[in-house]
């Protein structure tokens, strides 16, 4: 059999996607806390607002993964892991490192260059896959492909959070507060998050990122989501914006603590596929 295993990187919260579920460690407060098990994002957005000092997430280490490559390796199945973006976090190479112990060539490995429930389309997109008898070679090289034409453009509540962690300075941080500028964010094809604009104000966030979804030529076969970090105002303007232009929203979903410790509360923004050319 063919197996899924994603990490929480991917803000999986149906486990019926995944076979394997591995958590990144968030510290916060002096503690240490396993994503997606036993701190939700309501629980950690309050530590991130009202915590002295910034919260961090930690990757797994090999060990966290090599029980599990065991086990597959034990029963004859295969697995196919989505990670969260080598640029973003090291999980990657700790699972690299977990596949090479097992000795397993049964284990695919493949890097999402993205974050978040963007990781979750490529996961249902494998499962699909399998229902349909394909082998985990060929689903790996369609997931290849996919994960390039998956897209994110969204908008930052605050360049705080992007100044705490070291991504600009104070001086930026204070003016663009200052002229209430908001930056327009996305996704690199390297999987690094990056600002591609701004805009003055919610209202111009919105069209801007309006305008680049009426740019694209989406792929149908997959579903267009909206997406917040802590607080919905934001989102529920977006999602009135592009309902009343025609789209279909096909649910909002929250990102959780892996990018909300970069880009803080206030997030709101949407997820698409490209189609293919």
């Amino acid at each position: 059999m063919i197996k899924i295993m994603v990490d929480s990187g991917s803000d999986c919260r149906d486990r019926e996607v995944c076979d394997y579920f591995v958590p990144l460690t968030v510290n916060a407060e002096g503690r240490e806390y396993r994503d997606g098990i036993d701190l939700d994002c309501d629980m950690f957005y309050y530590l991130l607002t009202t915590a002295e000092e910034i919260p961090h997430t930690s990757q797994p280490s090999p060990d966290a993964f090599l029980q599990y490559f065991k086990e597959v390796k034990a029963n004859g199945d295969e697995l196919i892991y989505f990670t969260l973006s080598s640029a973003l976090s090291g999980t990657y190479q700790s699972a690299c490192i977990a596949r090479e112990m097992a000795e397993y060539d049964g284990i695919y490995i493949v890097d999402s260059r993205n974050f978040s429930h963007m990781i979750v389309v490529l996961a249902k997109y494998a499962k699909k896959l399998i229902s349909r008898g394909m082998s985990a070679k060929y689903i790996v090289e369609k997931c290849e492909e996919l994960k390039k034409r998956i897209k994110v453009c969204g908008c930052a509540g605050t360049l705080e959070y992007l100044r705490r962690g070291g991504r600009i300075g104070k001086a930026a941080a204070f003016a663009g507060t200052m002229a209430n500028i908001k930056p327009i964010m996305s996704v690199s094809p390297e999987g690094t998050v990056e600002a591609v604009g701004k805009a003055i104000g919610v209202q111009r966030a919105v069209q801007t990122i309006a305008d680049k979804l009426k740019k694209t030529r989406l792929d149908e076969e997959f579903p267009v989501f909206s997406l917040y970090s802590y607080g919905e105002e934001y989102t529920i303007k977006l999602e009135k914006k592009l309902r009343s232009e025609g789209y279909h929203i096909s649910e909002r979903l929250q990102i959780g603590p892996t990018i909300g410790t970069h880009l803080g509360p206030g997030v709101f923004g949407i997820s698409f596929v490209e189609k293919k050319q």
